[in-house]
């Protein structure tokens, strides 16, 4: 897996890794976009007509140009012999299998852990579900679902209105644990030669966001109250309204900033005032304090503000909404975004930026290699790689069990 002659650093950390993945939505495209993004080679098996997910709307239309970049396609109808035969074909190439399938869709058609390692005894496969195994599994999940019966929707939303998060978080992280679990299931190979399954979940993946506040309840004895019900550990930790209606969230966390803070707005009788001199005093006179914070800060505008906390290393943040993101002067600067061309839906050729990884590797970000992929982009590419010829090829798409994208122009 790792290229010691020297010049390793120019490499990709995954290069030389193949990935075959059985995935739709996010959870399972999540797992393999992070290990496409640091090298490896995934490739992803489609239904014929592609997959599902390259037609949502909505909340979902950002999908599939999200998560499958740096993805190969290739197009099998897994019902018939001949598909299966190449499934089976690439899967014996592979170092790695994932899948986010309901539960026994994968055993139904022969592809579960116990039939392929049967066939490849060191393949490392990971399987994405709604639970890990136990009285759960048979349940359908989806993110939502497990937030609310998870805490985390209890925990985002007024007492009495739980609310789901504003992303996919658990489909999210669960793929990124999967990805997680395939690069320790790698490393463990090296060492043993050996291939296992590796399990990650909507469920537990929620659970474990909650440790805290479960953590909470178990050092102090109090159940921990929503967000917006919560008895904020600082003075000062709150979204403010500033000239002409507009939003800033701004945070004054120590005394020292406390001290700052009332100096720079020339705010000195509350600076001078011993009722709000530390924190705890402060959090105890937030029913006071914070209204009348509201209002003086009404005098200012945002630049105004965040010129101040800025200068002064005050804590603050613009209330930004996800489309404007684009245009973040640090993303900008530090090539946070990257360039794609989207290929399904009504904007096909559009190019538009995509974030990176969150992730610096000797102070570079890990590339964008190729386009989310046309549905059976890569099928006669890997077909001739698995030594198909172009007849047989042929006869395949005549026969509607393989399906392959027209050649860009």
């Amino acid at each position: 897996m790792i290229n010691k002659s020297g010049s390793h650093k120019e490499e990709l950390p995954y290069k030389g890794i193949r990935v075959i993945e059985f995935t739709h939505m996010v959870m399972g495209p999540t797992c393999g976009m992070i290990l496409a993004d640091m090298g490896a080679e995934v490739i992803k098996v489609e239904p014929l007509g592609g997959d599902k997910t390259r037609g949502l709307m909505g909340s979902g239309a950002g999908f599939f140009p999200m998560f499958n970049r740096n993805k190969k396609s290739i197009g099998l109808d897994l019902k018939s012999p001949e598909g299966m035969e190449i499934a089976l074909k690439l899967i014996s190439s592979a170092d790695v299998v994932s899948e986010n399938f309901k539960s026994g869709a994968m055993k139904a058609l022969g592809l579960d852990y116990e039939n392929l390692s049967k066939l490849n005894p060191r393949l490392i496969y990971v399987s994405h579900k709604g639970f890990l195994p136990g009285p759960y599994d048979h349940r359908t999940a989806l993110d939502e679902v497990v937030q609310m019966m998870g805490g985390l929707a209890y925990m985002t939303g007024p007492l009495g209105r739980p609310l789901r998060a504003g992303t996919s978080v658990n489909d999210i992280m669960g793929g990124i644990f999967g990805a997680m679990g395939a690069m320790a299931a790698l490393r463990q190979l090296d060492a043993t030669g050996e291939g296992q399954k590796v399990q990650t979940s909507l469920f537990e993946n929620n659970v474990f966001l909650m440790g805290q506040h479960m953590m909470q309840y178990a050092v102090t004895g109090n159940p921990a109250k929503p967000m917006p019900e919560r008895i904020s550990a600082w003075g000062i930790y709150d979204i403010f309204h500033a000239k002409e209606d507009a939003q800033i969230f701004l945070a004054v966390v120590t005394d020292t900033q406390w001290k700052i803070f009332c100096e720079k707005f020339k705010f000195n009788d509350l600076k001078n005032s011993k009722e709000l001199s530390t924190n705890n005093a402060r959090v105890s006179n937030r029913a006071t304090l914070i209204p009348e914070l509201r209002k003086r800060l009404l005098e200012f505008s945002v630049q105004e503000i965040t010129k101040i906390f800025e200068d002064n290393a005050l804590p603050f943040a613009p209330i930004t909404k996800p489309e404007e993101l684009f245009n973040d002067p640090h993303l900008l600067a530090t090539n946070g975004l990257s360039t794609i061309e989207l290929t399904d839906g009504i904007n096909v050729g559009k190019t538009t930026k995509v974030p990176l990884l969150p992730i610096a590797m000797d102070s570079k970000r890990l590339p964008i290699r190729m386009n989310p992929p046309q549905i059976g982009e890569h099928t006669v590419e890997l077909l001739r790689s698995l030594g198909y010829g172009d007849q047989y090829i042929s006869d395949m798409q005549k026969r509607h069990i393989v399906e392959t994208s027209p050649p860009k122009s």
